[in-house]
């Protein structure tokens, strides 16, 4: 098994929802460091506080925003329109199908970003994410 970070070498030809997979999780660790560091540390208040960020409405909310302010690459947008695009047959639960289908397109982005190497990018987004206050944005 390789290194965490290192690069995986077919990532560019991973379907959405495989990228997607992948930056599920590794938003929701950045999630949870971002609102560990800010002091929270009951369970409960941690969780309240996640949703504001990883839900679907959030993720879509900022996917939204990231467009419209022209902050995400041609290459980042075309993964996106992947992500969006890529038919899960998964009926999302508390929310309707467009705005899952926008959050599995900014999941589909940061995971197609860690799975490339490009972490530097990464991080980027998420911060900038995290800065702009999840669904409060």
């Amino acid at each position: 098994m390789k290194g965490l970070a290192e690069p995986l070498k077919d990532a560019r030809q991973l379907n959405g929802l495989a990228l997607a997979y992948m930056g599920d999780a590794v938003y929701e660790v950045y999630v949870r460091k971002f609102l560990l560091e800010s002091g929270r540390v009951k369970p409960n208040d941690l969780h309240r506080a996640s949703t504001k960020f990883v839900s679907a409405k959030a993720q879509a909310a900022q996917l939204h925003r990231l467009f419209e302010e022209q902050f995400l690459t041609e290459e980042e947008e075309t993964v996106a329109k992947r992500g969006r695009n890529a038919k899960s047959g998964h009926v999302p639960k508390n929310t309707d199908v467009l705005t899952y289908n926008h959050s599995t397109a900014l999941e589909a982005v940061i995971g197609f970003l860690f799975l490339t190497g490009r972490l530097e990018r990464m991080e980027a987004i998420i911060y900038n994410i995290l800065e702009n206050g999840g669904a409060n944005g």
